[in-house]
């Protein structure tokens, strides 16, 4: 069984100068309650199906399963989902240490002025350099689930 092990951070600095990649994301829920969110994605080209479990205790770790569909499929499959659909741009960004890669979301729509910061980790208790432009951990807080924020846009939180 696949674990996606993460933590995530507001973006409160400049990161864009220091990204390799960028692509738009799309995506939408199919089911979006806490125990399981199935997920339909289209990243560039590419259409994904994703399976992700509910959060365990530290907040860091929940089971993931996701596999490449056509973009095609993808995008009809958008068509079924449950209102909100999330739009963003993500940067890729080498991190200083190395070892690891930031995936960073700056999010449209609804959610604009929002930009978050996901670093995918090998153990809960794996080592990291933080970048300057990091701002508050957000980790394990639902609000900003990528499925909560298609519920609950970033537009109503003020």
């Amino acid at each position: 069984m696949a674990q996606e092990i993460e933590r995530k951070f507001l973006v409160r600095g400049d990161f864009k100068a220091e990204a390799f990649q960028a692509l738009r994301v799309t995506q939408g829920y199919l089911s979006s309650v806490p125990e399981r969110v199935v997920r339909v994605r289209v990243k560039g080209d590419k259409g994904f199906l994703t399976v992700k479990g509910g959060v365990n205790a530290s907040g860091l770790s929940r089971f993931e399963w996701e596999k490449e569909i056509p973009v095609e499929d993808a995008r009809q499959l958008l068509q079924l989902c449950e209102p909100g659909v999330i739009d963003k741009t993500r940067y890729l960004v080498r991190n200083t240490d190395g070892n690891h890669i930031w995936e960073v979301d700056e999010f449209h729509g609804d959610n604009d002025g929002l930009t978050v910061a996901e670093v995918e980790l090998t153990g809960e208790d794996d080592l990291f350099a933080k970048p300057e432009w990091l701002g508050e951990e957000v980790t394990g807080d639902p609000k900003y689930f990528n499925s909560m924020l298609a519920k609950h846009p970033f537009k109503h939180w003020k």
